[in-house]
């Protein structure tokens, strides 16, 4: 009977083990783990595609961000230079009308002067005729009496006064006229260097509306791409993470299914134990034999963990005036006279003259006060220089507008750095085109 009861005992546990190791279990197991290594692995390569594609647009945005600078410093100067180009025209009306006016003015001292002329031509002929100073004797010798004596003398001091206020107020005349003739010369000089100006500002305008205008159609364009891409990151985004909570939801159901299926082996596994027992106790022969008892404990399959803990990845100085200005290159543009305030300077906003001031000044050389400085004050400020013996450093000089009309530092390689008036701060070629052909020689060491 014993034997019998092994027997039976052996029979249920194998029996028992067939149901706790049900294969579909473990093979569901097996390929949702494969699922998961595959997503996984497709998740990665869209993490990394989604990280180059937001590098590229923190660059872009980079970018973005400097042509929007640049768009506002741009807009900022076509103001200011359209304010100096119509103050510019005002100016040029109002020297006309001084000019129109000192030649009417000089018309009629002309006027004046000639019958001042005929009047001493005509005194002077009569004093010639009657033998020098022999007229005004002859008046007072011929008085019939002292009153008359006295009238006659009179009339002749009258007349020598008379004479002498002529020549006087002639003489001032004819300095006056000489001072309007030179006042006018020198408006003339100065409605020349004017008009000039206003030629080449409008020329620059043009330059710098047509520029302006390039780089708001680049920046608008690269805002399209910009948005395309987000959006194209967003819907591979959107994508992932449906397909990882679609996953994650699908190893959840999963995990429940297990946990139920193991729980419902555990129960089959008790209920077949219990009755394993009673048929036992039924079957044995007499009630003092008492059968043995084994308890049969089945082991839930444990899951294994190959997940990996993931590792964290570890965490402009100018030395002279050649290089100093590099800053600006592509952060500036060209204002008529700008430079000369510190709010300018902030902006980014120079004309020739005020970036050489500023770029001597950041290594400690003091070109004079910024306010009157210009290519005037800067071409007596060192010592003129063959331009065959150039240096980086050197101040170089160009015939633009009107002669030493601009100005730059030499960096050698017959290259100079300035503030151009179509593209702001930036380093141009003398040694070829247009540059070449302004370049008047005059080289000015500091």
């Amino acid at each position: 009977m014993k034997k019998k009861m092994l027997l039976l005992n052996t029979t249920v546990l194998l029996g028992l083990g067939g149901v706790l190791s049900t294969p579909a279990y473990a093979s569901t197991i097996q390929d949702m783990e494969s699922q998961k290594s595959q997503i996984q692995n497709q998740r990665q390569d869209v993490q990394s595609n989604i990280k180059a594609a937001s590098d590229e647009l923190t660059r872009l945005q980079a970018e973005q961000d400097q042509m929007k600078a640049q768009l506002e410093r741009l807009t900022i100067a076509e103001e200011e230079n359209n304010k100096k180009a119509q103050k510019t025209e005002a100016d040029i009306k109002e020297t006309s009308k001084q000019v129109e006016q000192l030649e009417k003015e000089i018309k009629l001292l002309q006027e004046k002067l000639e019958k001042r002329n005929d009047i001493l031509k005509d005194r002077a002929r009569s004093l010639q005729e009657s033998g020098g100073n022999v007229e005004y004797l002859q008046v007072l010798l011929g008085s019939s009496s002292f009153g008359d004596f006295v009238d006659r003398a009179l009339a002749v001091s009258t007349i020598v006064d008379a004479d002498r206020g002529i020549l006087k107020e002639t003489k001032n005349m004819q300095d006056e006229l000489k001072t309007k003739q030179a006042d006018v010369k020198s408006k003339l000089a100065s409605l020349e260097d004017m008009k000039a100006e206003l030629n080449e500002m409008t020329v620059q305008l043009a330059a710098q509306k047509k520029q302006k205008d390039a780089l708001a159609k680049e920046l608008k364009d690269k805002e399209a791409k910009n948005e395309e891409l987000k959006a194209s990151l967003q819907s591979k985004d959107s994508s992932l993470a449906n397909e990882q909570s679609t996953l994650e939801q699908n190893i959840k159901d999963q995990k429940a299914a297990e946990e139920a299926a193991r729980k419902a082996a555990e129960q089959a596994a008790k209920e077949a134990a219990k009755k394993a027992a009673e048929q036992a106790q039924k079957a044995a022969a007499a009630p003092a034999e008492k059968a043995d008892s084994s308890s049969v404990k089945a082991e839930a399959p444990k899951a294994s963990s190959n997940d990996v803990a993931p590792t964290s990845a570890p965490a402009p100085k100018a030395s002279n005036v050649v290089t100093v200005g590099n800053r600006w290159i592509g952060n500036s543009a060209y204002v008529f006279g700008g430079g000369r305030s510190q709010s300018d300077i902030s902006h980014g906003l120079f004309d020739c003259s005020s970036f050489v001031h500023w770029a001597y000044s950041q290594v400690g050389v003091n070109l004079g006060p910024l306010g009157s400085v210009s290519t005037e004050t800067l071409k007596h400020a060192g010592t003129q220089v063959s331009s065959s013996q150039m240096q980086p450093g050197d101040l170089v000089f160009f015939d633009t507008y009107k002669k030493d009309g601009h100005v730059g530092i030499y960096v050698g390689g017959g290259k100079f750095i300035g503030a151009q008036s179509s593209t702001g701060v930036a380093i141009a070629n003398m040694s070829s085109g247009y540059w070449k052909q302004k370049f008047n020689g005059r080289v000015v060491r500091i």
